[in-house]
């Protein structure tokens, strides 16, 4: 294959194989260790790339063990590692879990630190305040905030994960934590104690720093995250989950303004006027009027669609109205502040906010007419080629983005000014065994690839069912359709399945069907907190996991808990969205094929994160339904079909009740 690696093995891929092979340091140290040679061989793959300073794009089937393949290889090497992971969750599971075990097992004395964003860390300061001006609105709040302060005394590290009764959506998060906007920097009076600080020193001394993906992309886009400064002395970088990063990348590369941070401006900006004299009254009316300016253009956007583009938006009188009003706002609270920059380090900071969201609004609206610019800021640009202005609603607020449709040039221009070795790897980046389009988005051109399929024994471990007679999926019975097939196969596997559904509407149809039937314990995505929701399924023994497309990655249930994956429809992006929509556009006007270069490919890859919640350990057994009728019916089902591992493959429910009584028969 173009691009693959070099037939000579280096010494550094030679220590890594055998501290993976049987009887090498791993299987000696390591408890219920098993030595793999697919493994071996990425970590091989991996020293190559290491040591020549060289681009690796491997997919790494589940259970390969992916992360000892480059751990091992990344501790022998001595080098200074940045590694990426997808979450916070799997970020804190490789730092305290898999990094511990490997490097004792190697024996390396090298140092590793944990880097998390601002957002995760206690800010002393902003605790202070919160506790001079309370802002609770229930008793759940207050016992939130009483044991985040009694934590506060004695933590070390001050990361909020620490608390675990903390939820991860918690209002009470935005008051005791700092942006990149809102921090004093050196003129806080807590600085000598910021366990921001304190992070971001531990990650420059050490040798291997753990970060997340969103860290990663917040500094190379320049937005100074947490730890720039230790950017430029990497020699490798390794980014675990990499199908993840191109929609990420759009996020950190563009730019958003969003409700939650021009409330908090005007209240932050209040709360700062207690030392100055005379500050309040200055302050007080023009923060009142950006609060009731950010809830009406809320409220103007209520007949909206969740998501929509810039130009759709506008077509209400009433909400451009509303745009011209919040420009105003924070215009007047910029130049209330201006003349009380000096008074003080809290409302400086909150001057310098008030500049760059109202920068941020202009840029998005063109409404740099409405407001008397400040002579400081930059004028608004114009809406450049190759970008797409569009907002998305939640319950109570609004974000206003705009997001390049490439990214390739920026992830490409940063990684060869860094002039390390970049390891992109994950179990999801092919796409009937070629990379080109995870290759393209990433900006890699020619890279070494490596394609290691899952180790697992798949003609005996599962069956891949296609039920029968199934309408087209645009049909209004579709959903009922879905669960009438799915089914007998429930009765087979006695519960232990979790559906994926395509839209929330279709979800919430299944789970009405399937509790007037009663039959299953039903979890059902909304109805609890990710984590215990996941819990209760893992622990119930015959339920029916229902979830959407957010639940194709990150569900890890191993054993008999989940012994079905069904998946109602393929997982084209939906339609709604204006930055896939604005992407296509882009592709047919350069000539393209939309749908060949950009949506197919792209729901191959999602359709493999959804079949890989199945077989998670080589003791596994189970069933993946597929019931898109599309599969066999359209000409580039095959490519779906092609990417999945090697399933038998059935169009009889006979054969699944089969295989589940050979189960029980094989657990007897």
């Amino acid at each position: 294959m173009p691009g693959d690696g070099p037939t000579a093995r280096s010494a550094l891929a030679r220590r890594s194989t055998e501290a993976l092979a049987a009887g090498g340091l791993l299987a000696g140290r390591i408890p219920a260790f098993v030595a793999r040679p697919a493994q071996q061989r990425l970590a091989e793959a991996v020293a190559d790339a290491l040591e020549d300073r060289d681009t690796l794009l491997a997919e790494a089937g589940t259970g390969t063990g992916k992360t000892f393949a480059y751990l091992v290889p990344l501790l022998l090497s001595g080098l200074k590692t940045i590694v990426s992971t997808g979450t916070r969750a799997l970020q804190d599971q490789l730092y305290h879990r898999d990094l511990p075990r490997v490097r004792d097992a190697l024996g390396t004395g090298l140092k590793t630190a944990l880097l998390k964003g601002r957002a995760n860390y206690l800010c002393r300061y902003r605790l202070e305040r919160a506790k001079g001006e309370p802002r609770f609105t229930s008793r759940e709040q207050v016992g939130q905030f009483q044991r985040i302060v009694a934590w506060s005394g004695r933590t070390r590290m001050g990361d909020l994960a620490e608390i675990e009764a903390l939820p991860e959506d918690s209002p009470l998060l935005p008051m005791v934590t700092s942006t990149a906007d809102n921090c004093l920097g050196s003129e806080c009076p807590f600085w000598g104690e910021c366990f921001v600080v304190q992070a971001r020193q531990r990650a420059q001394s050490a040798d291997l720093v753990v970060v997340n993906h969103h860290l990663l992309l917040a500094d190379l886009a320049l937005k100074q995250e947490g730890f720039g400064e230790i950017l430029p002395g990497a020699q490798a970088f390794v980014v675990d989950e990499a199908h993840q990063l191109p929609e990420l990348a759009a996020q950190f590369f563009g730019e958003a303004l969003s409700a939650r941070p021009l409330v908090e401006l005007a209240r932050d900006a209040v709360g700062e006027c207690d030392e100055v004299p005379g500050a309040l009254a200055i302050v007080q009316g023009p923060a009142r009027e950006l609060e009731h300016a950010t809830r009406a253009l809320r409220a103007a956007m209520d007949g909206l669609p969740a998501r929509g583009t810039r130009e759709r938006a506008l077509q209400s009188p009433a909400l451009g109205e509303g745009l011209e009003t919040l420009v105003r706002a924070v215009g007047a609270l910029r130049d209330a502040l201006g003349p009380l920059r000096e008074s003080s380090p809290g409302l400086d900071a909150c001057h310098a906010r008030a500049r760059e969201l109202a920068s941020r609004l202009t840029r998005w609206h063109d409404a740099g007419a409405a407001v008397d610019a400040d002579p400081e800021d930059e004028p608004a640009a114009p809406d450049p080629a190759g970008e797409v202005r569009w907002y998305e609603l939640s319950a109570r607020g609004f974000r206003l983005q705009r997001t390049p449709l490439d990214v390739s040039a920026p992830l490409r221009a940063h990684r060869e000014q860094s002039r390390a070795a970049w390891i992109f790897t994950s179990a999801t980046l092919s796409v009937g065994a070629g990379f080109d389009h995870i290759a393209t988005r990433l900006g890699l051109v020619a890279p070494r690839t490596l394609l290691v399929p899952s180790p697992f024994d798949w003609p005996r471990q599962a069956l891949c069912y296609l039920p029968t007679r199934m309408p087209e999926p645009s049909d209004r019975d579709y959903t009922w359709a879905v669960v009438d097939a799915v089914r007998p196969v429930l009765q087979a596997s006695r519960g232990r399945a979790f559906i994926l559904f395509a839209s929330h509407r279709a979800l919430r149809e299944a789970a009405e069907l399937l509790r007037e039937e009663g039959e299953w314990p039903l979890f059902v995505q909304g109805d609890a907190p990710r984590h215990v929701l996941l819990q209760r399924f893992r622990e119930s023994g015959n339920g029916v996991l229902l979830g959407a497309a957010s639940f194709r990655e990150g569900v890890d249930v191993a054993g008999e808990a989940l012994s079905v994956v069904v998946i109602d429809k393929l997982p084209f992006a939906a339609p709604d969205d204006p930055v896939f929509e604005a992407r296509l556009d882009a592709i047919r006007r350069a000539g393209g094929n939309p749908f060949r270069d950009e949506q197919l490919p792209q729901a191959v890859i999602a359709l493999k994160q959804g079949v890989g919640r199945l077989i998670r350990s080589e003791t596994d057994r189970g069933v993946l339904v597929l019931c898109d009728p599309r599969l066999t019916r359209k000409s580039y089902g095959s490519v779906f079909l092609d990417s999945l591992p090697p399933f038998p493959t059935t169009r009889q429910a006979g054969e699944v009740e089969a295989f589940f009584g050979h189960a029980a028969t094989m657990a007897r």
